[in-house]
């Protein structure tokens, strides 16, 4: 048979002669040329029985996947040169490593895919008696040591949409009116109600089928701050916006944060004539009966607990619960936030790749690319989440990662400044790519430039003014098919074989 033969009998179907190929134990092996077998360990050493040749470098297609930042522990340097390591440069292995990663089965794959190619021109096993005549002139291509920043990642699954979903109800019954009087089971997004006549700020609407539902929002309208959430009994109920919920009724007298909360709103909305304190007093009643006129409501100068719904900021109406005519009880909407966001579920070994104020990339499905940053990081949880199956589409309960039930992960939150940039998409599957290490000013060369080296290592083989010869080299991080290299006579700028 010759090495042409049994370097088809190594190649994988569909891939070209010394395609890599991994095993889950870490150990590969290949035929010799003749007999017997190499056998490729954790640390991809192959014996060897000649000096490599200009075929004897691995084969490669795309190594982005497989290539990770760890490059484990280094393979070891030929035997039979580059015993000068003064310039070996660090192995890039600073960071805890992670579960899962494959840079020793990557290792031993080129090791597999540089013996396929030894075979296949016959330096490897034989009699040692071939002409040196048949040895080729140089390689077959060349390519130059670059100086670079060179940056691994890791790509997770995420989902575009406008995060988590919240109800907004209908006000409960409240326990009392006065002052420091807080409603019984009021919702914290949907109060309604109206201030009687008396201005003690009873709730002609505070109980089921004490209010009619007269309009309701459609779905997708943004609600901003004054806007209109639900009429009832023709009564506009605007959004707020603030942190809590209204709580008690407020009157001149009344003091808190609640009070500040509102004027700033009245304030918001163009009304004056009043400070913004913590304190309601009669100029702040003036300013709340000219917006109780504006909204076609009585003008008592009182705000009961339901009269508006608050909110941490503009809403996007999710999904309409109720419609016109029933009484006001129970779910009015739900609704999410304006912007679109990005939500990962994160396998926990990815966890120290995130952190507040973190950027990524993410990939559309029309393959174009927008910045974003990480903003929110829940807690660890070994479910799925739950489907808050209110139109909202965030990644937060379901991210498509396809682990079991009792994979832990971690709720990731990504926003996107760049909102046109997410073109037309409201919800879909997208691709987060995350930074897992960067080094700065390394010296690289692709990975295919690598040559197994007799007794273990590697070495590239450098074109020189007199023809080419082989240096070890050390190595430290792979990532996008190139790795990190350091050896005697290792410069930037000098010319390394590679395949065609």
């Amino acid at each position: 048979m010759t090495g042409r033969d049994e370097t088809e009998a190594l190649s994988v179907a569909g891939e070209p002669s010394g395609a890599l190929e991994r095993h889950s134990s870490g150990e590969v092996s290949t035929k010799r040329h003749g007999s017997g077998e190499v056998s490729t360990k954790r640390h991809g050493a192959v014996d060897t029985a000649e000096e490599p040749s200009t075929d004897t470098r691995p084969q490669t297609r795309d190594l982005e996947t497989s290539l990770t930042a760890e490059a484990a522990t280094a393979p070891d340097t030929a035997s039979g040169g580059g015993s000068d390591d003064g310039d070996a440069a660090p192995h890039g292995n600073g960071r805890r490593r992670r579960p899962l990663r494959t840079s020793l089965i990557a290792l031993a794959a080129i090791t597999v895919a540089a013996a396929a190619g030894v075979a296949a021109t016959g330096t490897i096993g034989g009699d040692g008696g071939d002409s040196g005549s048949s040895a080729p002139s140089g390689p077959p291509a060349t390519a130059k040591v670059e100086r670079t920043t060179l940056t691994d990642t890791e790509t997770v699954d995420g989902n575009l949409g406008y995060g988590d979903a919240t109800t907004v109800q209908a006000p409960a019954s409240p326990s009392g009116t006065g002052d420091g009087q807080s409603g019984q089971g009021q919702s914290g997004q949907g109060q309604s109600g109206r201030s009687d006549q008396s201005g003690q700020g009873s709730s002609a609407a505070g109980s089921a089928g004490d209010g009619i539902v007269t309009w309701v929002p459609e779905e997708g309208r943004r609600i901003e701050r004054g806007d209109t959430v639900y009429r009832v009994d023709q009564q506009r109920i605007p959004l707020l916006y603030g942190s809590f919920p209204l709580y008690r009724t407020l009157r001149s007298g009344s003091e808190g944060d609640d009070v500040e909360m509102l004027e700033k709103n009245l304030r918001a909305l163009g009304y004056k004539g009043f400070t913004v304190d913590d304190t309601y007093n009669s100029a702040t009643a003036e300013a709340v009966k000219e917006w109780q006129d504006d909204l076609n409501r009585e003008e008592t100068g009182t705000v009961a607990a339901g009269d508006a719904v608050v909110a941490d900021g503009a809403r996007r109406v999710a999904d309409v619960k109720t419609s016109p005519g029933a009484a006001l009880s129970g779910n009015v909407l739900s609704w999410t936030g304006t912007q679109r966001i990005v939500g990962v579920d994160l396998d926990v070994q990815f966890e120290d790749l995130v952190g507040k104020g973190t950027e990524v990339t993410v990939e559309l499905p029309d393959n174009t690319t927008v910045r974003a940053e990480v903003t929110d990081i829940g807690t660890p949880s070994t479910s799925q989440g739950d489907d808050s199956a209110d139109g909202s589409g965030s990644g937060s309960g379901d991210s498509g990662s396809g682990g079991s039930d009792d994979k832990a992960t971690l709720p990731v939150e990504l926003t996107v400044k760049d909102q046109k940039g997410l073109g037309r998409y409201q919800a879909a599957a997208v691709q987060v790519t995350l930074k897992a290490e960067s080094r700065k000013d390394v010296l690289v060369v692709p990975v295919s430039a690598l040559v197994a080296q007799r007794g273990g290592g590697y070495a590239v083989e450098v074109v020189t003014a007199d023809g080419t010869e082989y240096r070890p080299v050390e190595l430290g991080m792979f990532a996008d098919s190139r790795v990190e290299v350091s050896g005697k006579g290792i410069k930037e700028g000098t010319v390394v074989g590679v395949p065609k």
